[in-house]
């Protein structure tokens, strides 16, 4: 069974991810507020986790199913949260511990499609 949660569109919003977090960790070092880039990096995070999250419920719709469904659903729904999460914060936070905002959560967004992905291949009983 081949995951839905597997290949590129797990890699992209990793690395898109990773990119962010970057860019939000030298602006936090440089004690800079976020800036236009980490939002817009937000947002197109938000999509390609979006467009992750469609696959993965049109595989399970079409009959296949997580290795543990209970755990994958709330990664799930964790994992489209954290770039809203990290806007609203770093807008609430409109100095450089706002752009650690951004860097933390984009540390963290990564960590759980991999758990995602191991939750998907985990097999049953």
């Amino acid at each position: 069974m081949n995951s839905p949660v597997d290949g590129l569109v797990a890699t992209v919003p990793i690395v898109l991810s990773l990119l962010v977090a970057v860019w939000a960790l030298v602006a936090a070092v440089r004690h800079r507020p976020p800036d236009r880039v980490q939002f817009v990096g937000l947002a197109v995070l938000e999509v390609a986790l979006l467009v992750l999250t469609v696959l993965a419920l049109v595989a399970v719709g079409g009959g296949e199913r997580p290795g543990e469904p209970g755990a994958f659903f709330g990664y799930l729904v964790t994992l489209v949260c954290l770039p809203p999460l990290a806007w609203v914060l770093a807008r609430m936070e409109p100095t450089r511990w706002g752009s650690a905002i951004v860097c933390a959560v984009c540390l963290v967004a990564p960590v759980v499609v991999v758990r995602l992905q191991q939750t998907w291949e985990v097999l049953g009983g």
